[in-house]
C-alpha cells in the first residue's frame, strides 16, 4: 500500500512522523495531519491484514502516546497508525480565536478520519479489518465513527471513554486550567505540541463552555454493530462508571473491563492489564 505524505517531520519527538496534505471540506480549510504507521513490518504487504487506528486523548498527541501503540500492535500482531488531530502535535494548528463547535468530536469522526484514511489510501476492504481504539475524547471519537461507520471498521476498543459530560469531568478539567496557568504544567505539555495554546485551549475551552454541559452522544450508539470493548479505570479523576454502563446499555453486545487501581489512562496505570484484555478481546473476534 502507498502511504502518500511529505517528508519526515524534522521535530526529535517525532523523529518517525510524516505530514499528510488533507484538502479543503464544507467543514473545514486544508489541514497538515502527523501521522505514524508503527509496527509497520506486521503483514504489511496483505491488503486484507488487520491495522489498528489509535485516537488520542484530548491534550495527546502522536509523542504523548509514547511507545504503547507499538507494544500493543506487537502484542496484536498487526501495524498500527496514529496521527495528531488538528491542533495538536505537529498537525495543523487552531487559530487563536478558533473555538471548537459542541459537536467538534463527531466532525473528527465524521470527516477528518475517513479523510485522512483516503489521504493514505486506506481503502473500504482494508477499513473493514481496522481496529479503532480510542482513549477519552479519542474514545468518544471511536465510538461515533463506528455508528457512523458501521461497516468500515473491524471492531472499537475505547478507553475511559466520554458519552455525556459529569460534574467530575468538569471539575477536573478546570482545576487542570489552573495547573496549566499557575505551574509548569505548560512547560511540560510544550514537549508534545507546536503550538501548546493551541491543543490546551481547544481542548479546555469547550469543556468548561456552559454549552457543552448538554454535551451527549448517547443517543448516537445505537447503529454500532461491530464488536466493542470499552475499559475504565475505577480511580479515574475524569469521568465515573456510568460512561461505560451507559454504553452497554446502548449497545448491548459491547463488553466492559473495570481496572482496580487505575486512573484516567490505563496505558500508563495498568499497562499490563489493559494489553491483556484488549488482546484476549480483539483475538476472540478473529
Amino acid at each position: 500500500m502507498q502511504n502518500r505524505g511529505t517528508a519526515p517531520a524534522t521535530s526529535s519527538a517525532s523523529a518517525a512522523s510524516r505530514l499528510a496534505e488533507l484538502p479543503a471540506s464544507a467543514s473545514h480549510g486544508p489541514l497538515r495531519i502527523e501521522y505514524r504507521w508503527v509496527n509497520e513490518q506486521a503483514n504489511a504487504q496483505q491488503d486484507d491484514s488487520p491495522m489498528a487506528v489509535f485516537l488520542h486523548e484530548g491534550l495527546g498527541s502522536i509523542a504523548m502516546w509514547r511507545d504503547w501503540p507499538q507494544t500493543l500492535c506487537a502484542r496484536l500482531g498487526m501495524r498500527g497508525l496514529v496521527y495528531s488531530r488538528p491542533g495538536y502535535g505537529l498537525s495543523t494548528a487552531r487559530a487563536p480565536d478558533d473555538k471548537w463547535p459542541v459537536d467538534f468530536m463527531t466532525a473528527q469522526a465524521r470527516d477528518i478520519l475517513p479523510t485522512l484514511l483516503d489521504a493514505l489510501d486506506i481503502d473500504l476492504r482494508q477499513r473493514q479489518r481496522m481496529w479503532v481504539i480510542g482513549h477519552s475524547d479519542g474514545g468518544s471519537i471511536a465510538l461515533l465513527y463506528a455508528a457512523l461507520y458501521p461497516d468500515a471498521l473491524a471492531g472499537a476498543v475505547v478507553i475511559a471513554p466520554h458519552v455525556f459530560v459529569e460534574d467530575i469531568s468538569v471539575q477536573s478539567i478546570a482545576q487542570t486550567k489552573q495547573l496549566y496557568e499557575t505551574t509548569d504544567l505548560r512547560a511540560k505539555l510544550a514537549r508534545y505540541h507546536a503550538d501548546v495554546d493551541s491543543a490546551f485551549y481547544g481542548w479546555n475551552d469547550i469543556w468548561l463552555d456552559p454549552a457543552f454541559r448538554r454535551w451527549s452522544i448517547v443517543e448516537a450508539l445505537a447503529p454500532i454493530r461491530r464488536p466493542l470493548l470499552a475499559i475504565q479505570g475505577h480511580d479515574d479523576n475524569y469521568g465515573t462508571m456510568a460512561q461505560i454502563d451507559t454504553i452497554a446499555a446502548r449497545v448491548p453486545h459491547a463488553q466492559l473491563v473495570k481496572l482496580d487501581a487505575c486512573g484516567h489512562s490505563p496505558h500508563h496505570d495498568a499497562p499490563a492489564a489493559l494489553n491483556d484484555a484488549i488482546a484476549v478481546f480483539v483475538r476472540a473476534q478473529r
